[in-house]
């Protein structure tokens, strides 16, 4: 068994993170996920949260909007629709995060699925304390 995994996150902009490591915690849209080496191949959404990867450097957090994850033995590939390094986070940041169903294409899932992204977004900035 490795004691290792290769970590990658990824936004459309940018590469945030590409390193080995040996956990990483995934918001996962059904529930928070700890990956590690020799884990089930996967692949999930994210749900607005804090992405925690432990490294040979440390813990490293970066804060996504959402995405997916793929998991496999060996890799874990983070696709995020957003993302920023915990430290680099700003109010700013967090409200651009905020998204408002369109009045015409509104459905009752739709709205679902925005009552939970705003839930989702209020527990992040609560834990960010912003």
């Amino acid at each position: 068994m490795a004691d290792t995994m290769q970590f990658d996150l990824v936004s459309p902009e940018r590469k945030l993170a590409s390193f080995e490591a040996s956990e990483v915690l995934i918001p996962g849209a059904e529930g928070d996920m700890t990956a590690m080496p020799d884990h089930m191949p996967i692949i999930t959404t994210l749900r607005p949260g804090i992405v925690r990867a432990k490294g040979a450097d440390g813990e490293q957090e970066f804060v996504v909007s959402g995405g997916f994850a793929e998991i496999t033995a060996t890799t874990l590939s983070v696709l995020a629709e957003q993302a920023v390094a915990r430290a680099d986070v700003t109010a700013e940041f967090m409200d651009g995060l905020q998204v408002s169903p369109d009045a015409e294409a509104t459905t009752p899932e739709m709205l679902d699925s925005v009552a939970k992204n705003a839930a989702d977004l209020a527990t992040l900035r609560s834990e960010l304390g912003l």
